[in-house]
């Protein structure tokens, strides 16, 4: 295992109000949809090295200085740099309930790391430089990566304050998880993906979500009043994420006090059925239906299906609402490896410890992906489509991923025989911005591995 030991001397006095202003809390705990056009390059920002949390000393002392303290009720959590030090310390900021990984014994991750890694080359989007596989690290500002081939580790790194003990934000990455156990739901006839979601939640019959189908919630193709554009200070994203109280209230708010009240508050605009529409609000509803279906929160139905069946290393944990509600939409916190188990378990076709944890049918139908002609308007992503609320590239590879915002990835190449798992905490919310250098990467290293077996 290699620790990123990098450390820049000086001082950052170019980190002013206006740049945390820019790159505020707000961004939110869901993926930033692209801009029709390709992004504008990301304002001028320090360096991964210049901004590491172990550097600035963030959150250290008994107690820490008043210029190092992170504070919840301020927002300061999530301004940049100091989400760098929040994103693998969120329990410290608000409620939260576990997920248990049980109490069997870990699986195996048999080890075969590779050096020849670092070396390998790409060309990130829109560029003519190379770059290299181990400049990519910072320049994703990487909290930890892990490389599975063949189930086996080749490649692991850490950076700043996350620790292969530590559990780290997942962020949007969570929505793949509730995407596939509501289509293991729909594959054992428990949930009919036909029917509208007030079937099963009549508490949103007269919500923007009534008449829409459980399918078209799982695709994100509703016709929702609801803008995740987090330049918008009045987007409804904001009031969707105080809700739950996943960021501070202003003095004075009376709005929905939970996820779920919310949720009602939602208003149609459009139709359903037309083109994805990438809202987190979509996963909080399914993740009602899983609740009403399964009678667990989403939490239980995550550890009994998933996590208590793959012998992780560590619990997992959500964030959680004022009533305990679990944030579907991007509150999960897991440790990386486990990460990677989980993807290991989907390249293997649902399979792990000798047991079909999911069915392989849930996994060929993540797999074949959405209707790619409703995918528009993210010029990084061009081909891919979306499907169980997972991104799938229809590249010759095979390659479907997981994403969230600030860099949160799980990535699995079938073809490759590769799973990665990257926690981050990229400056800029939209994954548009770190896309040129991740996608390129992760497609080199699994020509690379296919190119040199060992």
């Amino acid at each position: 295992m290699k620790k990123n030991t990098v450390r820049a001397p000086g001082a950052l006095s170019h980190l002013g109000a206006a740049l945390i202003a820019t790159l505020a809390a707000g961004a939110a705990l869901a993926q930033t949809p692209a801009p029709a056009a390709a992004p504008a390059a990301p304002p001028a920002l320090p360096t991964a090295e210049q901004t590491d949390p172990a550097r600035l000393g963030w959150m250290v002392g008994s107690p820490p200085p008043a210029d190092k303290l992170i504070r919840f009720a301020d927002g300061s959590f999530y301004t940049f740099p100091r989400f760098r030090w929040t994103f693998s310390n969120t329990r410290q900021f608000g409620p939260t309930t576990n997920v248990s990984r049980g109490v069997g014994a870990v699986s195996p991750l048999p080890r075969a790391e590779r050096a020849d890694l670092d070396a390998v080359s790409f060309t990130p989007l829109g560029k003519s430089e190379p770059m290299t596989w181990a400049q990519a690290f910072n320049a994703n500002f990487t909290d930890g990566i892990v490389v599975l081939h063949k189930g086996r580790v080749v490649y692991e790194r850490y950076g700043g304050v996350f620790r292969e003990d530590k559990q780290h934000v997942a962020q949007s990455v969570t929505k793949s998880f509730f995407g596939l156990i509501g289509q293991m739901l729909v594959a054992e006839g428990k949930l009919d993906e036909n029917a509208r979601v007030s079937q099963y939640v009549p508490e949103l019959k007269d919500s923007a979500f009534g008449d829409a189908t459980v399918r078209q919630v799982l695709d994100m193709r509703t016709g929702l009043k609801y803008s995740e554009n987090y330049a918008d200070p009045k987007a409804e994203v904001w009031d969707h994420i105080r809700s739950g109280g996943v960021l501070p209230r202003p003095p004075g708010y009376a709005g929905p006090q939970t996820f779920y009240e919310f949720l009602q508050t939602v208003k149609k605009e459009g139709e359903h059925g037309g083109n994805f529409t990438y809202k987190t609000v979509n996963t909080d509803t399914l993740g009602w239906i899983i609740r009403r279906v399964t009678g667990q929160s989403v939490g239980e139905a995550l550890g009994d299906r998933v996590w208590r069946r793959l012998g992780m290393e560590q619990d997992a944990f959500f964030s959680v609402d004022s009533v305990g509600n679990e944030f579907a939409g991007g509150g999960l916190n897991t440790g990386l490896r486990d990460l990677a188990r989980f993807g290991e378990m989907l390249r293997n076709d649902g399979q792990a410890g000798g047991q079909q944890v999911i069915p392989k049918a849930v996994i060929d139908d993540i797999r074949k992906g959405g209707d790619r002609a409703a995918f528009t308007g993210y010029p990084t992503l061009p081909g891919w489509s979306y499907r169980n609320m997972w991104w799938v590239s229809h590249n010759d590879h095979g390659a479907y991923m997981a994403r969230g915002v600030h860099g949160q990835n799980l990535y699995i190449d079938p073809k490759a025989e590769m799973v990665i798992a990257r926690y981050a905490s990229f400056p800029m919310p939209a994954n548009a911005f770190n896309d040129p250098t991740t996608l390129p990467a992760y497609h080199a290293l699994a020509r690379h591995l296919i190119a040199n077996p060992r």
